[in-house]
């Protein structure tokens, strides 16, 4: 049996309000280094014997907190990297949410594509390769993988046989560990967005009401639709309303 642990990087200052996605400088912050460092101390008991991640910095400090313990180096792996945004890179999440496309991403990703990017099939196949290639160089062992949110839901909505358009329903916190087994049986999940805490359970406060003379005031007998809940994106978002689509 081998087994994949699945890391997603540690939060940094773009996570709750653009979509990093490949853009280039964005480093873990503070509380970032101190979750990879936890993560590392957590996984002390656990025999790791290489550990791969994606070749943007965020992943990079993270798969270092890991490695440099150990004593281990790291491998960089393209092919794990982040979802190719494309135009979207860097973009601000509240502008994200009014683009024509936002639904589809929501709702049907296995056919939208991101303008000058990839749709999140062609993602979830080039992780899956990845992770496939790199357990396969290491029968009856573990490895880590240090990728992003988008690509571990996508990875676990794989192994785990729920459709690419369902994918959303997975959340993956920052430096959140998951962890699949594989078997003659066939891939197992063990672990899931792990955080060795249950702080993530507690609910968050509710944003404040609107000031009662900043209500719309309604129209004699309209019949007033209660607003949706917005959802994150594909991406390191994922974070901001249901998980960081990508985000960052």
């Amino acid at each position: 049996m081998s087994l994949v642990l699945l890391i997603r990087h540690g939060t940094n200052d773009w996570v709750h309000g653009r979509l990093a996605g490949w853009t280039p400088g964005v480093h873990l912050n503070e509380a970032g280094r101190k979750q990879a460092e936890s993560l590392a101390a957590r996984l002390v008991p656990v025999p790791i014997h290489a550990i791969y991640t994606s070749p943007l910095e965020r992943t990079l400090e993270t798969a270092r907190a890991l490695a440099t313990p150990r004593g281990m180096p790291i491998h960089i792996v393209e092919a794990i990297g982040e979802v190719k945004y494309g135009e979207w890179n860097g973009a601000e999440l509240k502008e994200l949410y009014k683009h024509e496309l936002w639904p589809g991403v929501q709702h049907y990703p296995s056919g939208t594509r991101f303008p000058g990017g990839e749709t999140l099939g062609e993602s979830q196949t080039r992780m899956v390769q990845a992770i496939d290639t790199l357990r396969n160089r290491h029968p009856k062992e573990t490895i880590a993988v240090v990728s992003h949110a988008d690509m571990i839901r996508l990875a676990l909505a794989y192994y785990l046989g729920i459709h690419i358009d369902l994918f959303q329903r997975l959340a993956i916190e920052p430096c959140s560990l998951s962890a699949v087994s594989f078997s003659k049986m066939g891939p197992r999940l063990v672990c899931y967005n792990d955080l060795g805490t249950l702080d993530h359970l507690i609910p968050k406060p509710e944003e404040p009401t609107p000031a009662k003379d900043e209500q719309p005031q309604p129209e004699q007998s309209a019949v007033v639709e209660q607003p949706q809940t917005e959802q994150s994106t594909a991406g390191d978002a994922e974070s901001a309303k249901s998980t960081e689509t990508g985000t960052s």
